[in-house]
């Protein structure tokens, strides 16, 4: 299968022809591959059980990891889930368009191929031009996770998109750089008290200012036992393929530790990257040093984190030490991602 990319915003303009020719694959059951405001995503129909199957053989996913659907409008809502609780009503209100999840139960229109298997449906509406013209385009209903080979860091670039899906699927439109740069805050509503079963942009902090009482899910660990609710809450996520380890801990500390790791790498014949920051990069002697951005503007990190993995990726380095970001606010976002591209692997100092 050739792919073909093509560059869908001109001077601030969406081209509509090229949204028109996407929307027409989807809605033929089709893949194509978009810009959100958040990474890029993979969308096919998200009513066509098989186009959904043809999503998870194209990235090589889990059929048992759950899609989200993406919509243009509230009344599009209405008619995939059974009912929209009032608290959902309220953070549409305050976070729609955005980089918010919402967790329902389904209505009987959705297939289990789409949902993982499960009785709930993941929806968003994408604060992204492109991504609402093409939703539009191709019926109403896009399923879409991050547009990337499953495990692999998330793509935040149409080039990435390239480097994992390039011949397994026929359009990629070309948005430029995401704003984000990480995936989108899911919040289950489909029971009793609220549930973060992943962080992102909008944070827990938020959504209680909205409504009240919302918990964080202890199922946001990795734990490899359990049938996953959301995406990316079993399955190693985010990984690029040098191996990850994250050092935590006092700032002198982590600096010397992260030194001493690098510098033991590079004596046995390793290559090593190394991420730090604006803050930091100047202190680190050994590896390939990367700066993710300043530790005073936490936006900056997520919008650099799976574009400085994807580029350890290219430079073919052996082992990636990183320092830990557990800033407040989209910094639990950060961390959750790093973890999980680490396997959970990190160092105490």
């Amino acid at each position: 299968m050739k792919t073909i990319v093509e560059i869908i915003t001109e001077n601030k303009r969406t081209n509509m022809d090229i949204i028109d020719a996407a929307g027409k694959i989807i809605r033929e059951g089709g893949l194509a591959a978009f810009p959100t405001e958040t990474v890029y995503g993979l969308g096919a129909d998200a009513l066509n059980p098989e186009a959904s199957r043809k999503i998870y053989e194209a990235k090589g996913r889990p059929s048992d990891n759950p899609l989200i659907i993406h919509i243009a409008d509230m009344e599009a809502l209405e008619k995939i889930v059974l009912h929209v609780p009032t608290k959902a009503e309220k953070l549409a209100e305050h976070f729609w368009p955005g980089p918010l999840t919402m967790i329902f139960a389904k209505s009987g229109r959705v297939p289990l191929e789409t949902t993982g298997g499960l009785q709930t449906v993941a929806v968003r509406m994408p604060n992204h031009p492109v991504a609402l013209a093409l939703i539009r385009a191709a019926g109403g209903y896009i399923a879409a996770p991050s547009a990337n080979t499953s495990g692999r860091p998330s793509p935040t670039l149409a080039e990435h998109v390239a480097e994992d899906m390039d011949g397994r699927i026929p359009l990629i439109l070309d948005g430029g750089a995401v704003g984000i740069g990480i995936e989108s805050t899911i919040v289950d509503l489909s029971g009793g008290i609220p549930m973060v079963l992943r962080p992102g942009a909008i944070t827990i902090d938020m959504l209680r200012d909205v409504i009240g009482e919302v918990r964080i899910d202890p199922g946001i660990e990795v734990n490899p036992s359990a049938h996953p609710r959301a995406p990316g809450m079993k399955y190693k996520h985010y990984a690029p393929r040098a191996e990850l380890i994250l050092v935590n801990g006092a700032r002198e500390k982590v600096l010397e530790k992260i030194n001493d790791l690098a510098h033991q790498a590079a004596e046995s014949g390793k290559t090593a990257g190394v991420i730090g920051t604006d803050e930091s990069c100047g202190h680190y002697r050994y590896g390939i040093v990367k700066s993710i951005g300043t530790r005073s503007d936490a936006d900056t990190i997520a919008q650099h984190l799976y574009k400085i993995l994807r580029e350890f990726d290219q430079q073919d380095v052996d082992v990636i030490y990183s320092e830990s970001f557990s800033a407040p606010g989209i910094g639990q976002a950060i961390m959750n991602r790093l973890l999980k591209a680490a396997g959970q692997k990190m160092i105490e100092v």
